[in-house]
């Protein structure tokens, strides 16, 4: 039996997983395109060079806690839903840089300010904060070897 036919008959006997997997990638593809230009219209615009300082554990009431737990989670779906997204239909490098931001672990804000430099990511960034009438991110982008040279 051929590798094809093979192919052909996994493809016939599981035909609603690959339905379910068509759905759900349309499905992300689209809840992508309304939410991840809201979100980032809502970035404030020096988020990338402020200084942000490590919060000190302290006792926190419930719903603080509770609040923590579901906003990390809530990170890893869209960490998770971006690397898919690298794959499928979907904007899979913003998505992940979402549930970065909204994750906590240590180097959290120079992993987002490594990603946030690169120029086509900030680009459709700033692109999508323009169209939503919101002033551009502002960044410390690296010096290029051509500009340390001059």
């Amino acid at each position: 039996m051929s590798s094809l036919t093979r192919l052909y008959e996994w493809f016939h006997g599981n035909e609603t997983v690959l339905v379910c997997l068509g759905v759900l990638s349309v499905a992300m593809f689209i809840a992508t395109l309304l939410a991840i230009p809201f979100v980032v219209s809502r970035i404030p615009m020096d988020y990338f060079i402020r200084e942000h300082k490590p919060r000190r554990h302290t006792p926190r009431p419930r719903s603080r806690l509770l609040w923590l737990v579901l906003k990390n989670i809530l990170g890893v779906i869209l960490m998770l839903a971006g690397l898919a997204m690298l794959v499928l239909p979907g904007q899979g490098v913003l998505t992940m840089l979402l549930g970065i931001m909204l994750m906590n672990f240590p180097g959290k804000y120079e992993l987002e300010r490594h990603i946030i430099q690169q120029p086509t990511v900030l680009k459709a960034l700033n692109w999508m904060r323009a169209r939503a009438h919101r002033p551009a991110l502002i960044v410390d982008l690296p010096i290029t070897t051509d500009e340390a040279i001059r």
